[in-house]
């Protein structure tokens, strides 16, 4: 519930951010163009660059936002995870008296105090699913236009299959309340870039 509602009120901000990222890669042969123009000048390809984000309406900076605002939400889950089921329950509810039970099994067999392994793969699934669409989408853009691999999209290949890999190696090292919030807002994020996209 807690991640459905932090989705759901960060759902514009990712929404403007999908946006960006897809109207980010379908501009990328253009940014390609630039860089062999102004291989010697970096001022200049700066500067071009720049206009040209402006001409597209484009801010490169909008898919950062709402990572950087749930930041502060993963930090939160992660210290009540890690310290407040273990130790001293008064950090789960700063506002009121240490409970006298706190149950952490989950659907009535996900210990969410420890590690859960099908957890951290279906987070990794989900990465992959995710970073998978936004590769598809900038395939299908740079088609007609670079028949040529270039460096962006060997580096975002790679990319593609590394941080799903890196997921579940976290997700296996941490306590699996987390690993939940994090599959769940995986999982969200693939069904909202997949109506943005589709629309």
């Amino acid at each position: 519930l807690l991640t459905i509602i932090i989705k759901l009120a960060l759902w514009p901000l990712s929404q403007k951010s999908i946006k960006s990222q897809a109207e980010l890669q379908a501009i990328q042969p253009k940014i390609d163009e630039l860089k062999k123009k102004y291989a010697d000048n970096k001022a200049e390809l700066g500067t071009a660059t720049m206009n040209l984000y402006k001409e597209h309406h484009i801010n490169p900076f909008a898919s950062c936002l709402p990572l950087l605002i749930q930041l502060p939400f993963l930090f939160a889950v992660f210290r009540v995870l890690r310290n407040g089921l273990t130790s001293d329950l008064n950090l789960v509810y700063f506002f009121m008296s240490k409970p006298l039970t706190f149950q952490t099994m989950s659907f009535g067999f996900m210990d969410l105090s420890k590690p859960v392994i099908y957890l951290a793969v279906l987070a990794g699934v989900a990465q992959f699913i995710q970073s998978k669409m936004m590769l598809a989408k900038n395939k299908n853009a740079n088609n007609s236009q670079n028949n040529e691999e270039n460096m962006t999209d060997i580096m975002n290949k790679q990319m593609t299959y590394i941080f799903p890999v890196v997921t579940v190696i976290m997700g296996i090292s941490l306590p699996g309340g987390l690993t939940l919030y994090w599959f769940m807002f995986t999982a969200l994020t693939v069904l909202q870039q997949f109506l943005v996209l589709k629309l």
